[in-house]
């Protein structure tokens, strides 16, 4: 999902500054709702798991190259789920930092546009999860379809996003259009594979007492209360 270097330059350059401003702005909102909730060590512990999570997909799983980009299995809906929406996109914003620092420098200048895409992908993807887990339901209880959905929807909107910048920068031409098919359509495996690492695990921790996986996961994995 990587925007490729001249992809979008000059001063469309500035719209990917707006919105990386936006999505932080809400991911600092959220983090400092959650420090003064007092969970200040279970965010850090998430927002590192996110963070070795999120260097680990882009450089040790298979990430090929479909169509306008690559294809990555990021596990958003997943760390959603288990490590929280803050901690996730911090998690998501540091690790993909440390990865054009120390592996792939070129992708440094487009570091906010595929910044804004995980993270605008992941709040979208939040707030559909307060729609399928209302106050009065835990995450370990969510059905398959849920789970599905959360994946679908997280994907989805990552290709939206690619599509977005590609589209920006290059123009919708006929070939442009054909390879963000083709980069669509390959999302359907990520999808898959997401969907049923969310129901394994899900399912594991359904045969379990909260104890201290509460206090270090998500505490809306075991409880019922607000996002």
């Amino acid at each position: 999902m990587h925007i490729e270097p001249g992809v979008v330059d000059g001063a469309k350059m500035a719209i990917s500054y707006a919105t990386v401003a936006g999505v932080i702005a809400f991911t600092v909102q959220g983090l400092v709702k959650d420090v003064l909730k007092g969970q200040v060590g279970r965010v850090l512990l998430c927002a590192f798991l996110a963070t070795v999570i999120t260097v680990f997909s882009f450089e040790v799983l298979p990430h090929p190259s479909v169509g306008v980009s690559e294809v990555h299995l990021i596990l958003g809906s997943t760390m959603l789920l288990f490590l929280g929406v803050a901690p996730t996109a911090l998690g998501l914003m540091i690790g993909l930092t440390l990865q054009g620092l120390i592996f792939a420098p070129s992708d440094l200048p487009q570091l906010s546009m595929n910044v804004t895409t995980l993270l605008a992908s992941l709040l979208v993807t939040a707030a559909a999860l307060k729609r399928l887990a209302p106050e009065n339901s835990r995450y370990v209880d969510l059905s398959y379809a849920a789970v599905a959905k959360l994946s679908l929807l997280f994907q989805g909107s990552i290709v939206a996003w690619v599509s977005f910048w590609v589209v920006l920068g290059q123009g919708a031409s006929a070939s442009t259009l054909q390879s963000l098919s083709v980069f669509g359509v390959s999302y359907l495996s990520v999808v898959a594979i997401e969907v049923l690492i969310n129901i394994a695990l899900l399912a594991a921790l359904r045969a379990r007492t909260s104890g201290v996986l509460s206090k270090t996961l998500n505490p809306r994995l075991f409880e019922q209360s607000s996002v």
